[in-house]
């Protein structure tokens, strides 16, 4: 046997022991920051929406909490002897934002650490698929709060006195991301860059900063926008009678001042638009789908709502098809940030590894964020088919109660 076997990449020693829980002064302990690390990287990478909202980590404790400033008052004219009394709204009030209960957590169990430690192609696809999860599971909870923060209404007493945007909402919506290249996912496209336009006017009118602005959408409707102008047959490329753009299409549309680049570019995930200073990507994770029903929680019930169900005055369901919002809609909180752990199971021969987070979420301002909602009515008796929808409708349909509440 090779006399440097006990030198391998970082240990000292072959046992499971010295492998997993050395001493501090042991080199055998070093694998595990190592692969945190790693761990760490890859739930950076993958994560999308904490990167896009008011995300913080805390050290200690189990809440944060956001002040409301109120508004200053005006004296256009200050004559002599009037008395500045600085407003009706003095009272301080905040925001708490707390953690999730009980933290989430990917793991595994190995028979053959040794392949962990010493092979990195092997520890570096359980790192990715570690992190991947957890930040599959975070990036669902997080775009799971952007819509109820789209649903959220006014709470009394609330000194900046702000209009909320009611839903974007249209059975022309059916269409977006359906693939058929019809007139009518043509149309539906359209009519979510229009809402945008109407989105970025709101936020102008109303003082709110139009920096770090976003649009969500899966990724079949962000192939739908993206392929705005592109030909669908020949008359669009000005064949026959018809007058067609009549572009190279695979010169790429950035040339032609169009939404993207070129379009023999490969689509990625992380692919984004920019429209009107918004700031358009696809996720896998939107809330479209009833986490409400069995085995498809993701965290606690404020999670667990039913993205696709029905108010109660209507035959329509409230499907989410998109979300838009300004970064500091909600806070994403995190304690001290992700933590992996480790142990040597003797009684089965195995050693098992966890990858887990403490973190939180809570609406801050509301205001800054409307959903996109498609009102068809997919029932097959006669009911709404409204182009048309509230807040109000939406708390009910996804079974919300109001969370937006200041102390």
């Amino acid at each position: 046997m090779p006399d440097n076997i006990t030198n391998l990449s970082y240990r000292n020693g072959l046992t499971a022991t010295e492998m997993t829980s050395g001493s501090n002064s042991d080199a055998g302990k070093l694998w595990l920051p190592i692969w945190s690390g790693e761990v760490i990287h890859a739930y950076d990478q993958y994560n999308k929406f904490e990167g896009m909202v008011d995300s913080r980590t805390i050290a200690s404790g189990t809440t944060m909490e956001f002040p409301i400033t109120g508004t200053v008052s005006l004296q256009p004219a200050w004559g002599a002897g009037v008395e500045l009394v600085g407003g009706d709204d003095s009272l301080a009030k905040t925001f708490t934002v707390n953690l999730d209960k009980r933290p989430m957590a990917s793991h595994f169990e190995l028979d053959n650490i040794d392949l962990m430690i010493t092979q990195w192609e092997y520890r570096s696809e359980l790192a990715r698929q570690a992190g991947l999860t957890l930040a599959n599971a975070r990036d669902k909870q997080i775009a799971a709060y952007i819509a109820r923060a789209s649903a959220e209404e006014p709470i009394a007493g609330d000194p900046r006195s702000l209009s909320f945007h009611a839903p974007f909402a249209s059975e022309d919506y059916a269409a977006l991301g359906d693939g058929t290249g019809s007139t009518a996912e043509t149309d539906a496209a359209l009519l979510l860059l229009k809402n945008i336009e109407d989105w970025m006017v709101y936020l102008q009118e109303t003082d709110i900063t139009t920096e770090g602005v976003f649009c969500a959408v899966d990724p079949k409707a962000f192939a739908s926008i993206r392929a705005l102008g592109v030909a669908r047959d020949n008359l669009d490329l000005g064949y026959g009678s018809a007058t067609g753009a009549s572009a190279q299409m695979f010169a790429g549309i950035a040339e032609q001042g169009g939404l993207g680049s070129s379009l023999a570019g490969r689509p990625q995930l992380e692919e984004t638009l920019m429209y009107m200073g918004c700031t358009i990507c696809k996720s896998n994770h939107l809330p479209n789908v009833d986490y409400s029903a069995t085995d498809a929680d993701i965290g606690e019930d404020r999670y667990n709502l039913n993205f696709i169900g029905t108010p109660a005055a209507a035959a329509t369901a409230r499907h989410c098809k998109a979300l838009m919002w300004q970064r500091g809609c909600i806070a994403s909180l995190k304690l001290q940030g992700l933590k992996v752990d480790t142990v040597d199971d003797i009684r089965r021969n195995t050693v098992f590894t966890v990858a887990s987070v403490m973190s939180g979420t809570g609406v801050l301002r509301p205001e800054l964020a409307v959903s996109v909602i498609d009102t068809t009515n997919t029932t097959a008796t006669s009911g709404d088919n409204s182009t048309s929808s509230t807040r109000a409708e939406l708390k009910t349909a996804w079974g919300m109660s109001g969370e937006y509440v200041a102390s």
